[in-house]
């Protein structure tokens, strides 16, 4: 895992120290996502600069050093990432290659060595279609003159680009492209707006105009006509969701239940095999639930020593997953910490948030998942995560829910369920819970539903859903009509606004999976986790994303994964193969903190400072009363508006970074420490 960044010059004239120090200084920029190497290669002729900096994983010698050349010179490379399968690769190419020069002598046993050579074998497209991994990387091709970046297959690891200044500029984050001479960081008010509704920035743009995310599955060339030009020309797709499920559905997997598990085993194994190589310490997150105790199993049962687990938990009741952690941790044999946190020291990584993500970013997930990011890399350098089952499996509970109760008020008039839903609004959430949790333990474990006034309330919104695609961008947007809160508000092109590209899917549960996985999967959970683990340098994998378990996953009947009102069924069996299912069968809680209690308490001041009338109106950018309105419905205690609220303070805070008076204004208001947070 590293660091990359880089540019070409659109009028190639600097002098190679000037493009030395300026793409050095861009890789500084990002020198969290490798502190142990850096590196730069420039060629002058061309105006071409490209710099690395290096977390040495795979091969601590100097022989893993980036920016790396091919055997015959003519590529150049720089790669975040890895790739998995670089064994199996490199014996490949020594076959093909038997008695020629030019690989008959490797430098080392780096995967990115392996990478290189197979695209001057094989070329570009063809060697990516062969890797399995994560990456994100640029090659300079120096008989062509042509730059490629390219992404992996899901998105894992993030890619930038744009002009800036004359100059194509990329980098794994936006801090690397901001550092180039001639950076403007002008506000996209249509990115924003977009943001507003799903708390991060989808699809290909970001928060910058005119720069923009590299798609997953695909790569982009520059020569020098779109050099000239200073154009973004069309990305090509090497590996495409779309086309895969497409195949699955010609070719559905049609053997037994039994079998279905035995081959997901198979593929998880091998998955989890090749990730769990590295030349540092390793471990894995550990949460508890089915996903992360999936891969923590497969990787004990491929262990000769117990495997490192890391577990955050809080106080809060409602919050706390470290109790079941601890039971799987325990029966499986890991070798397991656990980390208790206060409210503060949670609370004490909200002024590095705009820092660690560049964009406003407003999963409030992040904050755990940074701290035990945090844990984890005090004791290993490399760390597995279950992420991804849910999006692969039916795990989230608008998959079952969500068909569930469209079925049922679809046909029923709009006036009617506007009633019902204002039936609904009209009790507090407080006092939805207060009624509602003493009946929930009549209910089956599985279906007792944490905070069910929230849930209620967000039934409300969704009840006046015109369509079934309408209800499902309800049920993943945080602020159900952004316009009304962004100034100039129009939200861009997204996946979600494009269904002429979707697959043809007739059942909507499969549907609401389809559009996760390109787009809240890349743009949320995988940024989420990448930044917060990049910030205290420890390389994260995720085995569910290998896309052969992906497209396996994608051949099996939906009835395999949903069954009797819940997700990853198959999952859940290959689990109970290693785990009792007492240990791992419970309510889904997801990985959050009381962002709605603290913003009642400590969080009071900070917020409200952020959002104040005349400080939101100076910005020009989103307007105050709708603001303030939810701000004194959320205080009042009559409703909770903190999801929607926290995505409107996170674009506050990340503005306010920008100014530069980001660390004065978070001591004054929080009365906290705005360093790295403390865990003892």
């Amino acid at each position: 895992m590293c660091g990359i960044t880089g540019f070409a010059l659109s009028n190639p004239s600097w002098p190679a120290d000037r493009l030395t120090a300026t793409v050095l200084a861009q890789a500084r920029a990002v020198a969290h996502r490798g502190p142990d190497d850096e590196g730069s290669w420039v060629d002058p002729a061309c105006g071409v600069a490209v710099g690395h900096r290096r977390l040495s994983i795979v091969d601590l010698s100097p022989a893993g050093h980036q920016p790396m050349a091919s055997h015959d010179g003519r590529y150049v490379i720089v790669l975040n990432g890895e790739i998995y399968n670089h064994r199996e690769l490199r014996g490949q190419l020594e076959q093909e290659t038997s008695g020629e020069k030019s690989v008959s002598a490797w430098r080392g046993h780096s995967d990115t060595e392996v990478l290189l050579e197979a695209i001057s074998r094989w070329g570009i497209d063809e060697a990516l279609k062969r890797v399995v991994g994560m990456f994100a990387m640029a090659v300079w091709d120096r008989a062509e003159r042509k730059l490629t970046l390219a992404r992996d297959r899901v998105g894992e690891k993030p890619l930038h680009c744009g002009f800036v200044g004359g100059a194509l500029v990329f980098g794994s984050e936006l801090k690397a492209l901001a550092t180039h001479p001639g950076w403007r960081g002008d506000i996209d008010r249509e990115a924003l707006t977009s943001y507003l509704r799903f708390a991060y920035v989808p699809h290909a743009r970001s928060i910058y105009r005119g720069v923009l995310k590299l798609l997953p599955g695909t790569t982009v060339t520059f020569g020098q006509p779109e050099l000239a030009r200073q154009t973004l020309p069309e990305p090509l797709s090497y590996w495409s969701a779309t086309e895969v499920i497409a195949a699955a559905k010609r070719d559905p997997f049609r053997g037994t239940e039994t079998e279905a598990i035995d081959e997901l085993d198979r593929l998880l194994r091998e998955s989890i095999r090749g990730q769990m190589l590295a030349d540092v310490p390793l471990g894995a997150l550990l949460s508890g639930g089915i996903d992360s105790s999936t891969v923590v199993a497969l990787m004990q049962a491929q262990s000769e020593r117990p495997v490192r687990t890391f577990t955050i938990g809080f106080h809060e009741e409602g919050y706390n997953e470290a109790e079941q952690a601890k039971a799987v941790a325990r029966h499986l044999g890991t070798d397991h910490t656990e980390l208790y946190l206060t409210p503060k020291q949670a609370m004490d990584v909200i002024p590095r948030l705009p820092h660690l993500y560049d964009e406003p970013f407003a999963d409030s997930s992040q904050i755990p998942t940074f701290l035990v990011a945090e844990l984890a890399r005090r004791h290993v350098t490399v760390s597995l995560s279950g992420d991804a089952g849910d999006e692969l499996f039916g795990g989230y509970n608008r998959y079952f829910v969500g068909q569930r109760v469209w079925n049922r008020i679809g046909a029923v008039p709009l006036g009617l369920r506007a009633a019902t839903a204002a039936m609904l609004r009209a009790p507090a959430p407080r006092t939805w819970d207060r009624v509602l949790s003493p009946l929930s333990v009549l209910l089956p474990k599985d279906s007792r539903v944490r905070l069910p006034g929230d849930k209620l309330h967000k039934l409300a919104r969704m009840l006046t859903a015109p369509s079934a695609e309408a209800f499902y961008v309800r049920l993943v947007s945080q602020i159900a009509e952004p316009e009304t809160v962004a100034v100039q508000g129009e939200e861009s092109p997204s996946m979600l606004s494009s269904p002429e590209a979707w697959p043809g899917l007739d059942d909507f549960t499969e549907r609401m999976m389809y559009l996760d996985l390109v787009s809240y999967l890349p743009d949320d959970i995988l940024v989420e986790v990448d930044r917060a683990a990049m910030g205290v340098s420890l390389e994260t994998r995720v085995p569910l994303l290998d896309h052969r378990v992906v497209e396996f996953a994608w051949r099996l009947p939906l009835s395999m994964k949903i069954r009797d009102g819940r997700g990853k069924h198959v999952l859940r069996k290959l689990l109970y193969r290693y785990v009792p299912n007492a240990l791992v069968d419970r309510p889904k809680m997801g990985f959050g903190v009381p962002i709605d209690a603290w913003l009642r308490g400590p969080l009071r001041d900070w917020a409200e400072a952020l959002l104040d009338p005349v400080r939101l109106s100076a910005a020009g950018y989103l307007r105050s009363d709708p603001i303030r309105e939810k701000w004194n419905e959320h205080q009042s205690g009559r409703r909770n508006w903190s999801y929607w609220l926290w995505t409107v303070l996170m674009f506050q805070a990340w503005l306010e970074a920008q100014s530069g008076s980001a660390s004065k204004m978070s001591k004054a208001s929080y009365g906290i420490d705005g360093g790295r947070s403390r865990v003892a």
